[in-house]
């Protein structure tokens, strides 16, 4: 009872005085694992194996700055200016160029240019998900696309993969029985060319097979392409968009072969989702960086930007070449990975009663850094397995990284082999993406 002329009696204090305001959907947002222990994953004296960070060291950095600063002492009042949602026209017309590299006939008008793909995820993801629908996604997945699926409320049926990449049997027995469940699947997501996390890549006699699954039930595909320019052996694969444009949405950036900090990326739709995802796009941040494009489309004009990506193509080989011979020198019998032909990630699966997330802050006190196998699938699954980047340290700290690996690894045998395995304890799901888990 309140007695008049004293404040009421307060309950519990929350450690979030907002609690209570947030909308429902945040309730999936979680941080991602590395995250959590970034401040010392960072540290020099840990070699970090989980971020999917671009090696940058191999840009012309003495050419590009010239660039930059004639860019800016010519094209300031512009490249400082607000611009289009749609993106910088001449920018739009060198990536269709880029893609036709893929077998993509695109035009400038369908493309709409991003803060990087990320947003292009989410904005299609806003367009398309109502909450409770659907999203068919490869299982494992990239973090970031399961955070963008989980904020809006969307349900993720993960479809397993094999050594050629999604099962075209496996797909249409989700959506067969998603159509039994009464759920309205609204897309297929996948990353067909060497997948981020598990390194593999979509056969091509898949692909057409895949589209025509997709087409009878009535899904829209939307495909992920960070990586397809990175072939090892310079081979690129036809993208799905050049063979179904109407029922394709096409996801690119430039942060893996360029830049990642300009933070510039793209979306190809059909020409009505255009007019949505620039909308869309007015609405989440009225118009990308006019400058960064301007950047993306000077280097893109003056600089052997092809070249690049066949010295990023050589360096990527060199560090996943190290990358595998030091599993194949260190790792303990039981463990298991694939061979990745382009990309960034090598999946590996640890030998039976290891969780890798329980491992990791063990890991990393050993000066180690990965990310964990459950971040990537929206149902809990992945504690076998962990995902090694490549692409950022030297070939000498990559296979230090992995021998420290190893030896955490058995050190975790040799616990489980004492007192049991890990059991029981609480299953991950989507996490917020982060730098490094991209």
């Amino acid at each position: 009872m309140t007695v008049p002329g004293q404040p009421a009696k307060q309950g519990p204090r929350s450690l979030d005085p907002h609690l209570r305001r947030y909308a429902a959907r945040t309730a999936g947002m979680t941080a991602s694992e590395i995250r959590a222990l970034f401040a010392v994953a960072s540290r020099p004296e840990v070699v970090s194996l989980a971020g999917g960070m671009p090696h940058l060291a191999a840009l012309p950095l003495e050419s590009l700055s010239a660039e930059i600063g004639q860019l800016v002492a010519s094209e300031g009042l512009v490249a400082l200016q607000y611009g289009s949602a749609h993106g910088v026209p001449l920018l739009r017309e060198q990536i269709c160029d880029v893609m036709a590299l893929e077998g993509i006939n695109g035009h400038p008008d369908d493309v709409v240019v991003t803060v990087g793909s990320q947003m292009g995820l989410d904005m299609v993801t806003r367009i398309f998900c109502d909450p409770g629908d659907v999203v068919i996604a490869e299982g494992p997945s990239y973090v970031g696309a399961l955070g963008s699926f989980t904020a809006y409320q969307a349900q993720v049926v993960h479809v397993a993969m094999d050594a050629d990449g999604l099962v075209p049997s496996l797909l249409r027995e989700a959506l067969e029985a998603c159509r039994r469940a009464g759920q309205r699947v609204k897309f297929l997501y996948t990353i067909p060319n060497f997948h981020n996390p598990a390194g593999v890549t979509l056969a091509v006699s898949r692909r057409a097979e895949i589209l025509e699954i997709c087409r009878t039930y009535g899904v829209l595909v939307v495909e992920d392409n960070p990586y397809g320019l990175l072939g090892f052996d310079g081979q690129t694969y036809p993208a799905l968009r050049s063979l179904d444009p109407d029922n394709v949405v096409y996801l690119g950036s430039f942060s893996k072969t360029f830049a990642a900090g300009l933070r510039v990326g793209w979306v190809l739709a059909p020409h009505a989702v255009r007019e949505k995802l620039v909308l869309a796009a007015e609405s989440a941040t009225l118009c990308p960086p006019t400058l960064n494009q301007m950047i993306v489309s000077r280097y893109l004009s003056t600089q052997d930007w092809k070249g690049q990506i066949k010295t990023y193509r050589e360096a990527y080989r060199e560090r996943r070449d190290a990358a595998i011979s030091a599993l194949e020198q260190h790792m303990p019998q039981g463990s298991t990975w694939n061979i990745p032909d382009g990309g960034f990630y090598v999946w590996v699966t640890v030998p039976e009663g290891i969780d890798t997330k329980a491992m990791l802050p063990r890991a990393v006190t050993a000066r180690v850094a990965y990310a964990s196998g459950t971040g990537f699938y929206a149902d809990g699954f992945g504690s076998r397995q962990l995902r090694i980047s490549y692409c950022y340290p030297t070939p000498e700290r990559i296979r230090e990284g992995v021998r420290r690996l190893a030896n955490v690894i058995e050190d975790e045998m040799q616990l489980a082999a004492t007192f049991g395995a890990t059991t029981g304890r609480q299953l991950s799901g989507p996490q917020t993406p982060s730098p490094d888990t991209a």
